[in-house]
């Protein structure tokens, strides 16, 4: 101390603490009030930025008041020198812990803009994290005085080490890096792997994907494995696709009133059902004589692979009440069964010959 503390001393550096304090709650309350204004507007960016600095101005004033408190005291070059570094880096670290914030809620909705769904891909954003939390604790220790060379080199020693432990981590790591780079599945992406599992991808972590298949479950699949096997994207090189529907009909039809018959339908499913596409082009392809019926494809389009279950729905039974209405015929497959009883001692018969469906010759010989 260059001299004696007084009660004076005491006095300033209690209302310089008590003043940083009330500062403080006032601006944190001023930050809400803040957030509540950038909740109103389009952008997001303005919500996340508002967020870190509802962190970061609050303590700044805490901080403020401490450096005017221990300039108050009496203290010595050796102790001012240890409080100034002491809370600069405490500031740095709560900068660093704001600006971690900021910008990974940034890559967020920068991701979440170019997907096109809330969720996004958590990868990037925990990488930017992270590196922005190491930069900045290397900085407050810098300010401390402690020598981050040695640190930087001893890290890179060790990090050959924890690499060699951690190969399936990193391996996985790197694996979405790869896949998120190369654009191949993104968040919000309808996938199927040649494996069977399916679904809308919702996130790419730093180890695994994360796969919401239609039942409302959960598949989770390493990052290395989903880059090595094959797969169907369903939503690559865009969301709509088209789908077949199998009909067939009589041998009596005619096959021109059927197809203006069904693309009349199928124009309709289209233009009045959620999840068709109302430009969508319809067609029917002939494409079998089969035992006892002309069986045909039906075109229809969809705007996602999901909607598909609900355009089928629609127009199967919207084409069948119209066939009915219109007198076209969707034959059952029939067969022609001849029995003939002879043995020892029986009477000669003749034939007997019935033409039914396999279901009803199975229940006769049941």
């Amino acid at each position: 101390m260059t001299r004696e503390l007084v009660l004076h001393d005491w006095l300033v550096a209690g209302i310089a603490l008590v003043s940083g304090g009330v500062a403080g709650l006032v601006l944190r309350a001023l930050m809400k009030w803040l957030g509540r204004l950038a909740l109103r507007t389009a952008w997001s960016g303005d919500d996340v930025i508002v967020d870190a600095l509802r962190t970061i101005v609050p303590w700044s004033a805490v901080v403020a008041g401490a450096e005017v408190a221990a300039s108050a005291l009496p203290l010595t070059a050796r102790v001012r020198g240890l409080a100034d570094q002491s809370l600069m880096a405490v500031l740095i670290v709560i900068a660093t812990l704001s600006a971690a914030r900021v910008v990974a809620g940034l890559v967020q909705s920068v991701a979440a803009a170019r997907t096109g769904v809330a969720a996004s891909a958590s990868i990037f954003v925990n990488i930017t994290r992270i590196v922005v939390l190491a930069l900045g604790v290397l900085v407050a220790l810098e300010t401390l005085g402690v020598s981050i060379a040695p640190l930087v080199t001893a890290l890179g020693v060790g990090g050959l080490a924890v690499a060699l432990a951690l190969q399936d981590t990193l391996a996985n790591l790197f694996a979405g890096v790869h896949i998120l780079a190369s654009k191949t599945v993104q968040p919000g992406d309808y996938i199927r792997l040649t494996s069977g599992e399916e679904g809308y991808v919702v996130d790419i972590n730093w180890r695994n994907s994360v796969v919401r298949n239609l039942q409302n479950n959960l598949v989770i699949i390493p990052n290395g494995r989903l880059a090595r096997t094959n797969m169907t994207n369903f939503s690559r090189p865009e969301q709509k696709l088209s789908i077949l529907v199998p009909v067939g009909v009589g041998y009596d039809s005619d096959l021109d009133h059927v197809e203006k018959v069904t693309l009349e339908v199928v124009d309709s499913v289209m233009a009045d059902v959620t999840g068709g596409v109302p430009d969508h082009k319809g067609a029917v392809r002939f494409h079998t004589f089969a035992d006892s019926r002309i069986n045909f494809n039906v075109k229809l389009g969809v705007s996602e692979f999901s909607d598909q279950y609900r355009i089928k729905h629609e127009f199967i039974k919207r084409l069948h009440r119209r066939y009915r209405e219109e007198g076209i015929s969707i034959p059952a497959p029939t067969r022609t069964v001849s029995l003939q009883h002879d043995g020892p001692g029986a009477p000669p018969s003749l034939p007997h010959q019935w033409e039914t469906s396999p279901e009803v010759l199975a229940d006769r010989r049941s």
